[in-house]
């Protein structure tokens, strides 16, 4: 198979497994987004969170706003800029990422339970490997 069709189906396939998968999210998208960047990356501020969403920075002091007034963000003067706020995921805030993440999980297990036999929940083991090899090679790692 020519390498630009594999790629543009996996594209396409993969994009629509996420979407798929995000259909059980019980908070908006933009906001479990900064939720999980936090949780990777430790404390940002709002302008660190636009950028690496890939969103303008009033979209994402929205959901900035919308997190800290639920209490699952605390901020705290930025230690080098006192204009900046840095963001701290809280202990509330990452219960709800961690119980986003299991309703994930849960609704793609079930699918590979319901879609796949013993062989090919094996094959697609195999698979995740080789698709986290092409995501470091894509990320630059």
């Amino acid at each position: 198979m020519d390498e630009d069709v594999l790629a543009e189906e996996l594209r396409r396939s993969l994009g629509e497994l996420v979407r798929a998968v995000r259909a059980v999210d019980t908070m908006p998208p933009g906001e479990s987004a900064i939720l999980g960047f936090l949780d990777r990356r430790g404390p940002l501020t709002t302008a660190d969170l636009a950028r690496l969403r890939g969103v303008t920075h009033q979209s994402a002091a929205k959901s900035v706003k919308d997190l800290l007034a639920d209490g699952l963000l605390h901020g705290e003067p930025h230690p080098h800029d006192a204009r900046k706020l840095l963001l701290h995921l809280t202990n509330p805030g990452r219960t709800r990422l961690e119980r986003e993440r299991a309703l994930r999980a849960g609704a793609l297990g079930a699918a590979i339970r319901d879609t796949f036999d013993a062989g090919e929940r094996q094959q697609l083991s195999e698979s995740v490997a080789l698709l986290s090899r092409l995501t470091e090679r894509l990320a630059g790692h």
